[in-house]
């Protein structure tokens, strides 16, 4: 490799990572055509910066889960995991399953690669980087086992035929594995992990992360030891305003392990399909109105049984968190006023104060958003270039107190600590403390389903649109729930006019129901003509193991089959 090219890498290494744990969406460079790479610090720290790339986090990038989810709407388009529909073809099992292999050899090559170079580092380096590619090791195995079960393990450089050789490990003796890893990192990387003053994973995170794998398989009490760890740590807190929150750039204490992107390097997504049309967006896919009817009201109840909910108007004496996720009727987003009444049609233009087409109405186009909403979070002035660079928030401290939440619960442990934490979450979406309990409805409830069901519905107004639905559905085994009904949307224009507009009844003519599980119920919205289907979902068991991709039987007959593919 040439001097000129090494210091061309080294700069672009140090200017991604001035973010915040980054990735570096450039060559892999853990793939040097010298056979000397590896042979110093920096050349190790630029290989592990592999695995913090977007190919590894795949599943945490641009809203890829939500997608199967309760949470999302996009036109007439349900996708297969939501119709019950994979298969052992399905892209994203196959994606996913190369891309974390691929990951899990990176990782291994380096700790091998450390131990050759031993004698040339320090100790206390050596360990340290040994610990930061043991984090994402750990990490990957941990994805696998939660999607697909007892998978192919290795933890050393192996030879094509060895691989073809593999088989299906036990999960449980990964799970084993994987928390060692999770060990070593937490005892060996430091509370701030900073290298040529970059910023890398590092104590907190892996606390963090090895809670959310226990979580994800129900090992309840190392979820619990994790989080109080963490908690303990004091390092970490809230940040005060959660609709801002979304929008910084820049790593704050509520964020303990984030995927910066940066403009300055196109380390981008394009953020026109989540954009309204006035705006010059494309308004494709939005949140959905299973997500627009879960947000309780500012009484604490939910909106069949508030007196404060008016179907007129959804967003009225809602928590805080609906307008910060769904933009609010009427409201100001991204220089236009939004408005998807097909009564209203001019909208202004905030910085011109110039009325304009308003073309986020059905009155106007059969393309304006196909259920009247509009996501806000994240959502800035950048967006209107289509290339929006807002970090990929893989933890937050949020998630942290609501784990310890949900394992206090499950092990019967419900005392004044679990409620200090869920209500922490909830007094921050008011702006408020969480000993003002005048000031915002905070959960009191004592039994433990009853407990429970508050903490799921909490995750959900807390998490929307943050890749975290999937993954509470799937191991909650509650995907069957979530996606047993259709899913709705406006009426065609027509049949608006006269069924919602004329009758002066817009938005919504009744409150739709919230089921005894949490999950809303629009039916007898659509029973009564109201509101239109847009598509049928239906969740197969079967897709709570994930098939192993069919190309990967094909190639080992030694790998067999989930069930049902």
């Amino acid at each position: 490799m040439s001097k000129i090219k090494l210091q061309y890498i080294v700069y672009l290494f140090l200017s991604v990572f001035a973010f915040s744990c980054a990735e570096l969406d450039l060559d892999p460079l853990s793939e040097g055509s010298n056979e000397n790479w590896y042979s110093d610090q920096t050349e190790i720290e630029m290989s592990l910066n592999d695995l913090y790339r977007t190919y590894v986090w795949n599943l945490e990038e641009n809203y890829t889960t939500d997608r199967w989810t309760d949470d999302w709407a996009q036109r007439l388009v349900v996708y297969e995991y939501a119709a019950g529909a994979i298969t052992s073809e399905w892209a994203e099992s196959e994606e996913t399953w190369v891309n974390t292999y691929k990951g899990i050899s990176r990782a291994n090559r380096v700790i091998e690669n450390l131990d050759k170079i031993a004698e040339t580092l320090p100790e206390e380096t050596l360990v340290r980087l040994r610990a930061e590619a043991m984090f994402f090791r750990a990490n990957f195995y941990g994805r696998l086992v939660s999607l697909y079960g007892d998978v192919p393990f290795y933890k050393e450089t192996i030879t094509i035929e060895e691989a073809f050789a593999l088989g299906r490990h036990n999960a449980e003796e990964i799970l084993t594995e994987v928390y060692a890893d999770f060990d070593y990192a937490i005892e060996n990387l430091p509370e701030e992990n900073v290298s040529n003053g970059v910023t890398r994973v590092d104590k907190g995170a892996a606390l963090a992360m090895k809670a959310r794998v226990a979580l994800w398989m129900s090992d309840w009490e190392i979820v619990k030891e994790e989080t109080q760890a963490l908690m303990e740590m004091n390092k970490y807190e809230l940040y005060p305003d959660y609709e801002e929150y979304f929008k910084l750039k820049n790593r704050v204490s509520e964020t303990i392990f984030s995927l910066p992107r940066s403009k300055n390097l196109n380390i981008v997504w394009s953020s026109k399909n989540f954009m309204p049309r006035t705006a010059g967006g494309a308004a494709v896919a939005q949140p959905s109105w299973e997500l627009l009817s879960i947000y309780p009201c500012t009484d604490g109840l939910p909106i069949d049984e508030s007196s404060l909910f008016n179907p007129q108007n959804p967003f009225e004496n809602r928590d805080p968190r609906l307008k910060a996720t769904i933009v609010e009727f009427g409201s100001e987003f991204l220089g236009y006023v939004y408005d998807p009444d097909p009564r209203a049609e001019k909208v202004l233009n905030v910085s011109t104060g110039q009325m304009v087409e308003n073309m986020d109405t059905k009155g106007y186009t059969q393309h304006a958003s196909y259920n009247g909403l509009q996501l806000r979070k994240y959502a800035d002035m950048n967006w209107l270039s289509y290339q929006a660079d807002n970090p990929i928030i893989v933890m937050r401290y949020a998630d942290v107190l609501l784990m310890y939440v949900e394992a206090k619960i499950e092990l019967n442990e419900i005392d004044q600590s679990v409620y200090d934490a869920i209500n922490a979450v909830r007094a921050r979406a008011y702006k408020v403390d969480k000993a003002d309990v005048g000031s915002y409805p905070a959960i009191t409830a004592t039994a433990k389903e009853d407990l429970l069901k508050e903490l799921k519905i909490e995750r959900r107004i807390e998490f929307p649109w943050e890749h975290r639905r999937f993954w509470d559905l799937h191991r909650w085994r509650e995907f069957d729930k979530a996606l047993a009904r259709p899913y709705y949307g406006l009426l065609p224009i027509t049949e608006m006019q006269t069924k919602l507009i004329d009758t002066d009844l817009w938005f919504w003519p009744i409150t739709p129901e919230i089921d005894a599980d949490g999950y809303p119920n629009l039916d007898e919205l659509y029973k009564q003509g109201y509101i239109a289907k847009l598509g049928d979902r239906g969740f197969d068991k079967k897709q709570y193991l994930w098939p192993i991709p069919n190309k990967e039987i094909l190639i080992n007959t030694n790998l067999k089959q989930n069930p049902g593919y």
